[in-house]
């Protein structure tokens, strides 16, 4: 039945009470956020939860957010890391530097790193540092977290300096002095624009792979990595909840990894073609989601919603832009990645950009740029324009040395003031 779980996936859910009524009924229902918070945790719980919470086979955890509010989920314990480590060694172009035992070598959120550290303090029975140590911030055997500060933008050259030194311990960990780099996309490039500029680029290890994940990652951020390490670049797209759902390959096309997962796309609104992204899973025992609205939004190759075409993705659904805010006879919502593609179509050298939307009538791009310079006049011109003509409205850009981080270690695209 269109739009329906495999009879499988009914199976395995038929005991948990959010999905009793729709079991009864041979429908389900696109699952929302706040109805997975509706009643939480006693509409997942089953005696074999219960029993897994109280044997420590199953956690209540936080999802990662990016500005959004976060929500309780139940899963096993490294569930996320499991699912990474899984596709790290199956993927055609990294499983070598997993097969060759690899440290892990994490540059992301601070959020990230506090929260290895708490871990580990909490295994010991201590507190945690104010500024963690190397061996708090160890995740497991194979991986450790680098990231000290909330706003990579204000590293400092100590910081830098640190990080470097910790990259080649990592390193010395194999026999070949190979490491793979885990990452936020922005958070990479800042280390490379400021090692670069405080002569620390040639003593930086260059990693044997790459995976940028974690957050939407600008085609020219991606290009600017592309540029500066010869090794693989790839992008991991899943969530903490779900686990690890696609991959790009190394040329930025995207493979499915769908075990014990189905995935559907619905038009964000009628006509559109940026989709949903609607997800069946049983990865995890604890709580199995069908068809659950992830917050994702996709486009495919042709436009259709058929999700072994999906080209991209393209942002979150809570940050699109409303058709209703336009004036342009657009078809649907702008997301993220239209903006994205509508910057780098102009310049590579736009780094960090955000939106404002002022009103009905005004929109300014701020922005930063690899180089810290502003952009030549025509080419700012040209980018106003074409961003305007994007937005339905007159656009100003505003060139600055700083675009600041959001509270989540994660860049906003859009500001609409509300």
């Amino acid at each position: 039945m269109h739009g329906q779980p495999p009879a499988e996936f009914i199976e395995q859910v038929r005991d948990i009470p959010i999905y009793r009524e729709s079991v009864a009924a041979g429908s389900f229902p696109v699952l929302e956020k706040p109805e997975i918070a509706r009643g939480f945790p006693d509409n997942w719980m089953t005696p074999r939860l219960a029993t897994a919470l109280a044997e420590g086979e199953a956690e209540c955890v936080l999802s990662t957010g990016t500005n959004h509010a976060r929500m309780q989920i139940i899963r096993p314990p490294y569930f996320l890391l499991h699912s990474y480590y899984q596709l790290w060694s199956e993927h055609p172009d990294i499983a070598f530097s997993w097969e060759q035992g690899c440290e892990r070598v994490s540059l992301t959120t601070v959020l990230a790193t506090e929260h290895v550290a708490r871990t580990n303090a909490r295994k010991r029975g201590a507190t945690p540092e104010a500024v963690p140590s190397l061996r708090d911030r160890r995740l497991d055997d194979r991986t450790v977290y680098l990231n000290l500060r909330l706003d990579p933008a204000q590293w400092e050259r100590s910081d830098v300096e640190r990080m470097v030194a910790e990259i080649h311990e990592a390193r010395r960990a194999h026999p070949r002095g190979w490491y793979h780099l885990d990452c936020s996309g922005y958070h990479l490039a800042h280390l490379v624009l400021k090692a670069r500029r405080w002569g620390l680029w040639e003593d930086l290890p260059r990693p044997a792979s790459i995976v940028h994940a974690y957050e939407y990652t600008p085609t020219n951020v991606r290009r600017f990595l592309a540029r500066h390490f010869a090794c693989p670049v790839v992008d991991l797209f899943g969530s903490t909840e779900l686990g690890y759902l696609y991959y790009s390959d190394r040329h930025g096309r995207y493979h499915p990894h769908l075990d014990r997962m189905s995935v559907e796309l619905l038009p964000v609104t009628p006509g559109s073609d940026i989709y949903s992204l609607i997800v069946s899973s049983v990865r995890n025992p604890y709580m199995p989601l069908i068809r659950y609205r992830s917050g994702d939004c996709v486009r495919t190759l042709d436009g259709t919603p058929d999700p072994d075409r999906i080209e991209r993705f393209c942002g979150r659904e809570k940050e699109l832009l409303p058709a209703g805010a336009l004036r342009t006879g657009r078809r649907g919502p702008i997301a993220q990645g239209d903006l994205d593609d509508c910057v780098a179509g102009i310049s590579p050298a736009v780094f960090v950009h955000r939106l404002r939307i002022d009103g009905d009538r005004e929109a300014c791009l701020s922005y930063t740029t690899f180089d810290g310079a502003p952009l030549a006049p025509p080419v700012a011109g040209e980018l106003a324009e074409a961003v305007g003509a994007l937005v339905g409205r007159r656009c100003a850009l505003e060139h600055r040395n700083h675009v600041p981080i959001g509270r989540s270690g994660k860049y906003a695209w859009l500001d609409t003031g509300r």
